[in-house]
């Protein structure tokens, strides 16, 4: 006869989101003893996660939370769809979130270095990885400083959590507008905020590519100086969020609707999943 009853494995379920079979084997061996069982499942699921120490984590979240003159976006990683969508997954990234914040990380190594619950963000995130039953880490921390912040958190599948998450730091202008660039950060994907910010070693690179594409093309060389600056101001265009063409209307720059708003940006940064 069964030692443990049905009660005392849906609270393991509930308690730690092993399986059904996993909940029993662990009431068999600990002989109907709960908080045995709960040591038992912990275990076994730490030996799992040295194993899938290998696997690549091609899914997951982001989230993101504002403080008092920063902001911290998160991406916390699993092996799959299924277990990103589970909801002790979610809060998971809620408490690592909280405790990157917390702690003023701005990197994934200080990030997992801070102090959670009397562990580490990086203990306590492969203790939770041991019940969920895959790979789990922290792959990308990001800070943003401010006076105001705009956080957009995109849903590439409504089954899903969010997959694309923007913070934008700002002063002056309006929420609405501000959100609304951040909005067109996660779509447009810019990687600078401004000109200046571009290194110069990159763009002398590819002043020199288009210099050789247009003497290719055979452009005439005195126009040359002119047609290098105009495919210099595209890949501007590409790359620098001010000069973007605005999603929500392709004839203003970004930096014309900031300017126009009365606002100025002070950073922001985007993080996907997988990226």
């Amino acid at each position: 006869m069964a030692n443990y009853s049905l009660a005392d494995v849906k609270v393991l379920r509930d308690r730690l989101g092993a399986g059904m079979l996993d909940s029993k084997n662990a009431l068999v061996e600990a002989e109907g003893d709960l908080e045995k069982a709960i040591e038992i499942l912990r275990v076994k699921g730490l030996k799992g996660v040295a194993k899938r120490e290998g696997r690549t984590t091609t899914a997951g979240l982001v989230t993101a939370a504002e403080g008092t003159g920063s902001a911290t976006i998160i991406e916390l990683a699993s092996e799959t769809d299924f277990v990103a969508k589970n909801e002790k997954f979610i809060a998971l990234a809620e408490n690592v979130l909280t405790a990157v914040a917390a702690a003023g990380a701005t990197s994934v190594e200080a990030g997992n270095a801070s102090a959670i619950e009397g562990t580490t963000v990086e203990s306590f995130v492969n203790d939770e990885a041991a019940l969920l039953g895959e790979k789990v880490e922290l792959r990308q921390v990001a800070t943003v400083s401010g006076d105001h912040f705009a956080i957009y958190l995109h849903k590439t599948s409504k089954d899903l959590p969010p997959q694309v998450g923007v913070v934008v730091g700002y002063t002056g202008g309006d929420a609405e507008t501000a959100r609304s660039i951040a909005q067109h950060i996660a779509f447009a994907a810019p990687t600078f905020l401004s000109r200046d910010e571009v290194p110069a070693d990159d763009v002398e690179r590819e002043r020199a590519i288009v210099e050789e594409t247009a003497k290719n093309e055979g452009k005439p060389e005195a126009a040359l100086p002119k047609i290098i600056e105009g495919r210099l101001t595209g890949y501007f265009k590409e790359i620098v969020l001010l000069d973007q063409a605005y999603a929500k209307d392709s004839k203003l720059s970004v930096q014309k609707v900031v300017d126009e708003a009365g606002m100025t940006i002070q950073g922001f940064a985007r993080v996907k999943v997988g990226a």
